[in-house]
């Protein structure tokens, strides 16, 4: 296949991830009313957690396309979420840009924290006002985190021109 080729169909990949977030964000918007109640059902907030949680898994999924064809390696260590993250806010002279800016960088930080939270909260519960801030938080942020993912698919379709 030939590179040009290589990145049509690397787009297109791209482009399916990007719409499953875009579900992920039609979902957690139909989800704020619901949390926002004087008494919230514990029912809602963790519906609204699991969405979050799934919304963090496509942002993930769609780092591991990144990384995997640009870079063609992901390490598997026990800092692998952390480090996959990390390397989406580089910029890889002569291979790609960065894929995210530092503001959305620092968001899904800590929608990743809270994805691990989530993961581990079968104990304990989830903290309804957490959930409610974060929730509000992924919505505010929802524009700028795609518009960075607009300006590197930009970009990058610039290769094959």
């Amino acid at each position: 296949m030939e590179p040009q080729d290589r990145i049509v169909v690397f787009l297109a990949e791209f482009d399916y991830q990007v719409q499953q977030i875009n579900s992920m964000y039609t979902r957690l918007e139909t989800k704020v009313s619901a949390i926002e109640k004087q008494t919230v059902a514990v029912e809602a907030v963790e519906s609204a957690g699991y969405w979050m949680h799934n919304l963090y898994c496509a942002f993930e999924d769609l780092f591991k396309l990144v990384a995997g064809f640009w870079e063609n390696s992901l390490s598997a260590d026990g800092e692998f979420h952390v480090q996959l993250l990390k390397r989406m806010l580089l910029s890889i002279e002569g291979v790609r840009p960065a894929l995210l800016s530092e503001g959305s960088f620092k968001f899904l930080n800590e929608l990743r924290g809270f994805r691990h939270v989530f993961r581990h909260a079968y104990s304990y519960g989830l903290d309804d006002e957490r959930v409610s801030t974060l929730l509000r938080k992924i919505l505010e942020q929802k524009g700028d985190v795609i518009q960075d993912l607009n300006n590197f698919r930009k970009i990058i379709a610039g290769y094959i021109d």
